[in-house]
């Protein structure tokens, strides 16, 4: 029986056909030379959690396979406004657009609306598609090790590294956490959130991250919604956090940044 996971990589490939159908790795790459070069992702986060704060990355989506519609009409550059001006680190912005309602156009429009650095959150599964996020002006990109083999997830980090992007490796249990830490990038991602079975549960992180060695560092993602979540996970070690649905419901969400932020 196919997962959710299984069917996104499905239309994933057919996508990426029709990418590789209609543009060219050398267009990106053109198209990306006439922009500024990349912020850094990586450097942003260490300049936030190492002042004692917590580093977040917050994140923009319309909807989701588990939520459906999260924010019907909600105009994602006024929310990324709020996201920095409450003192978000960085973004991360969903481009998928038949599971989670996302665009080149919203990423594109967020870039020029922030000056935040921006990760393209997507499943990557060609490097065409990192060459694709470069040309929106991405800073960094997501790499799934569950959608990914070693060398595939190597090439894409390699890929992202040659256009001066950072990498956030994203896993979900033990054995993909062994396979990240062979790979050249120092953000660790673990979701809580079981992209097969689409349930979250924040002990996944405090079951894991013993495995992040302290020249990585650990990003917890997903599930994360109030301060006590953050007092929860620091306990862990983790400094850095992935935080979106959560965010995008919420009235206040420029003070609830804030807060979250300031947690201890």
């Amino acid at each position: 029986m196919s997962t959710a996971l299984d069917r996104i990589v499905e239309y994933k490939r057919d996508e990426v056909a029709a990418i590789k159908r209609d543009h060219s790795t050398q267009e990106f790459l053109h198209q990306s030379g006439l922009l500024p070069a990349p912020i850094g992702f990586e450097s942003a986060l260490t300049g936030v959690a190492s002042g004692g704060e917590n580093a977040l990355i917050c994140e923009l989506k319309r909807k989701s396979p588990s939520a459906g519609d999260i924010l019907p009409g909600a105009n994602p550059t006024d929310i990324a406004a709020e996201y920095q001006t409450g003192g978000a680190a960085c973004l991360s912005v969903l481009t998928d657009g038949p599971s989670f309602g996302g665009s080149a156009a919203d990423f594109i429009s967020i870039r020029q609306a922030v000056s935040i650095p921006m990760l393209r959150k997507d499943f990557m599964i060609d490097t065409i598609q990192v060459a694709e996020a470069r040309a929106m002006g991405a800073d960094a990109i997501l790499v799934i090790l569950s959608c990914t083999d070693d060398a595939l997830a190597l090439d894409l980090v390699q890929s992202a590294s040659d256009l001066g992007m950072d990498v956030l490796i994203e896993t979900h249990d033990a054995a993909e956490l062994e396979r990240a830490l062979k790979l050249p990038s120092k953000l660790i991602g673990i979701n809580n959130r079981d992209l097969k079975i689409m349930q979250t549960d924040l002990a996944t992180t405090e079951r894991l991250a013993s495995m992040v060695p302290p020249d990585r560092h650990l990003i917890s993602e997903s599930g994360i919604s109030e301060t006590e979540d953050i007092s929860r996970l620091r306990k862990t070690g983790a400094k850095r956090f992935l935080i979106g649905e959560s965010l995008m419901k919420r009235p206040d969400r420029q003070t609830h940044v804030a807060a979250l932020r300031a947690a201890t």
